[in-house]
């Protein structure tokens, strides 16, 4: 797909991907939008500038292309919104999300065959896994494309995680991206009550992770980094990004707010987002 590089415009089109999550959620009163708001930025940079991707025809096997695993997968919303608008499916099949007999469930899943959708996931822990053996399977294959993967820090509170954290290091699976969403918040608190992480930075190195951080609310700094990690790629390091957000990113009513991590919004409080939201590449 052909690349967009100007800041501005991927700006934009991560604006029109939060409107879309605020009316996705609140047509079923059902969802995820704090966490998909704080990650807007991110897969407007990943889906539109870079990942190297065909959004049709679907390739369910990634053969030669990069492909993406969401871990965190109840931000299915800005997942969704991101495939939409880069052209894996019509934009108007929004409208369904949540819908019973759909394909846009509330975590991403493969039995209706939803194009851009590769693993079912949402069973919170387990994505890193799968990326790691997508990754390795790439090797096996000779493929020198790229694995990317997104995790919540609350997410990481499950133990799957520190043992595929230990494994990629130690087996130099070099071609995996992984992206760990530090906002701070979970379901029912801030992850430094419910159960503090430490020193991320410095566990992650001591498994031998090549660390770096991203304002994850920038998108110029997420575009510069996501292109610099690209480069470090295949020099037998894992690399993993922390990246900052701000729960409700776009929203102020949302922002730094674990109450929105699965609250949908009424009628009253979508008008006022969507005022704050410009309505860029038109609404499905």
């Amino acid at each position: 797909m052909n690349k967009i590089t100007d800041t501005k415009e991927l700006e934009k089109i991560a604006t029109q991907v939060r409107r879309d999550i605020m009316r996705m959620v609140h047509a079923v009163q059902s969802g995820h939008p704090g966490g998909s708001l704080g990650c807007a930025d991110f897969f407007t940079a990943l889906y539109f500038n870079i990942l190297n991707h065909t959004p049709k025809p679907f390739n369910m096997h990634g053969k030669e292309e990069d492909v993406f695993i969401l871990s965190n997968g109840h931000i299915s919303p800005v997942f969704y919104s991101a495939l939409a608008r880069s052209g894996y499916f019509e934009v108007s099949e929004l409208s369904t999300f949540r819908k019973l007999n759909t394909r846009l469930q509330g975590h991403p899943a493969t039995h209706e065959g939803l194009e851009g959708v590769r693993v079912a996931t949402g069973s919170l822990g387990q994505g890193m896994s799968v990326a790691i053996g997508v990754a390795l399977a790439k090797k096996l294959n000779n493929d020198p494309s790229l694995v990317f993967s997104l995790h919540g820090d609350g997410e990481l509170q499950e133990g799957q995680n520190w043992e595929a954290l230990m494994f990629a290091p130690n087996h130099k699976v070099d071609n995996l991206i992984v992206t760990i969403d530090y906002n701070g918040q979970q379901i029912d608190g801030r992850t430094s009550d419910v159960m503090p992480l430490g020193d991320l930075h410095a566990k992650l190195r001591s498994f031998g992770w090549h660390v770096i951080d991203m304002n994850g609310n920038d998108m110029k700094n997420v575009v510069e980094t996501l292109e610099t990690v690209r480069t470090l790629a295949h020099r037998g390091e894992s690399i993993a990004i922390v990246m900052r957000t701000k729960m409700g990113m776009g929203v102020d009513f949302m922002e730094d707010d674990h109450r929105w991590h699965g609250t949908s919004p009424n009628d009253e409080q979508l008008k006022n987002a969507l005022s704050q939201l410009e309505e860029t590449l038109g609404d499905y």
